[in-house]
């Protein structure tokens, strides 16, 4: 059982079963019904949300207890999410599959972040919409979540060196609130990139 596992290994959903709010106020920038890769997915709130607005959604995380959690979620909204068990920080996804990709706090050591982030945005189809949502290194100071070292949390240079080719339509560095279940509650400092692909 992995670290994850045992900590979805309880009957409530520990970051709560509602979106994300960063996803919720911006997920329209993929379009219409496209085919969204939701990356380090954990228990499946974000990815049912989007499956609900009409998109069909391959969701991947580390932990099964993770998926199973997400297809009781998706089977009480009465939508179908894909999900995949996947160390995103060793294996690769297709490349080119999806019109959009997610990932909102999928935090891994700094050495894995950059195989991660090559991971989400080579998934996503030339014009594709990514949307990230990470705590910065300046989160270890808020302690209102995530994880309890800087080692796991990001870097504005590094965000925006993994998206240099990109076109940055949204990036934010800064201060936001978020209550989603009971491991993240409160102001924190997040790392926020809209971005859409341009090239292979």
């Amino acid at each position: 059982m992995t670290d994850w596992d045992q900590r979805f290994n309880e009957s409530e959903f520990i970051y709560g079963t509602e979106v994300n709010e960063f996803i919720k106020n911006h997920y329209d920038y993929i379009e219409e019904g496209g085919h969204i890769g939701c990356f380090a997915e954990g228990e499946g709130r974000n990815a049912v949300f989007l499956a609900e607005e009409g998109h069909p959604v391959t969701a991947y995380d580390n932990s099964e207890v993770g998926m199973e959690k997400m297809k009781r979620l998706a089977d009480e909204r009465e939508v179908y999410v894909e999900g995949l068990h996947k160390d995103l920080t060793k294996d690769r996804v297709g490349e080119n599959v999806y019109d959009g990709a997610v990932m909102v706090f999928g935090h891994v050591p700094k050495e894995d972040q950059p195989f991660l982030m090559a991971n989400v945005r080579g998934s996503v189809k030339t014009g594709g919409a990514i949307l990230i949502e990470v705590y910065s290194e300046e989160q270890i100071n808020y302690k209102t979540g995530g994880p309890p070292t800087r080692e796991a949390m990001y870097r504005p240079e590094d965000m925006l060196e993994w998206f240099r080719d990109d076109k940055i339509l949204h990036f934010y560095y800064g201060e936001a609130n978020r209550v989603e279940g009971a491991r993240h509650t409160g102001l924190g400092h997040v790392i926020q990139l809209i971005a859409v692909k341009e090239s292979v």
